[in-house]
């Protein structure tokens, strides 16, 4: 199992943050993916970046389905051993897939009227592929953990990903490796872990 330690800090200066590649998978040619994770006392903080030169952006509106496009996904639980976890799916429209479940058995679309200011995603195209950041507001996550309180030194599961089920090339990646075939990216035994730093880097 794959661990990053999540940066505190009070502004999101993404600069000299630990890097996490999304590259556990079947390798496709110009095709890169990144994540960066920090926190704070009122949120998580994403940011997601891909180097892909064919991007495909055909899914808009609050049902859209961004996973069909160039897509890069945060899944995270709160609270082990409770396995229930959300999943963050963005394409380069912002359309957002926002769901909860322990499996993608059980998984329930969550569609909030104030999706964009709860979560305030900013897409960036770049010179070789695009840019995503949002935050994750605790007072969300407390809708549904009700116990959930982030604190130095606190464990996470969660996963990364990059995927396109309709673009050029089909792909499915991740940050930890996914262990069934065929690749399902619903699945909490897949998770890494991610580890709760402290002002200065302390986890306790």
């Amino acid at each position: 199992m794959k661990q990053y330690s999540v940066p505190y800090k009070t502004n999101t200066d993404w600069k000299d943050l630990p890097l996490i590649r999304i590259s556990e998978g079947d390798q496709v040619s110009g095709i890169r993916a990144f994540a960066q994770l920090l926190w704070d006392e009122k949120a998580f903080y994403v940011r997601l970046w891909a180097e892909e030169a064919r991007i495909r952006r055909e899914e808009h509106g609050p049902l859209g389905m961004p996973c069909e496009d160039s897509c890069l996904e945060f899944f995270f639980a709160p609270c082990p051993p409770d396995r229930r976890y959300f999943n963050l799916e963005f394409n380069p429209n912002a359309c957002l897939y926002l769901g909860i479940g322990s499996s993608i058995r059980d998984l329930t679309r969550l569609v909030p009227e104030n999706a964009e200011e709860l979560f305030r995603p900013e897409v960036r195209m770049t010179e070789g592929g695009w840019e995503i950041r949002y935050r994750v507001p605790f007072s969300f996550v407390r809708r549904f953990f009700p116990n959930f309180r982030p604190h130095p030194g606190m464990k996470l599961r969660g996963n990364f990903y990059k995927c396109g089920d309709l673009t050029e090339r089909e792909h499915y990646l991740s940050w930890n490796p996914i262990s069934v075939i065929p690749v399902s990216f619903h699945r909490p035994d897949d998770f890494g872990e991610l580890v709760l730093e402290g002002p200065g880097g302390a986890v306790k």
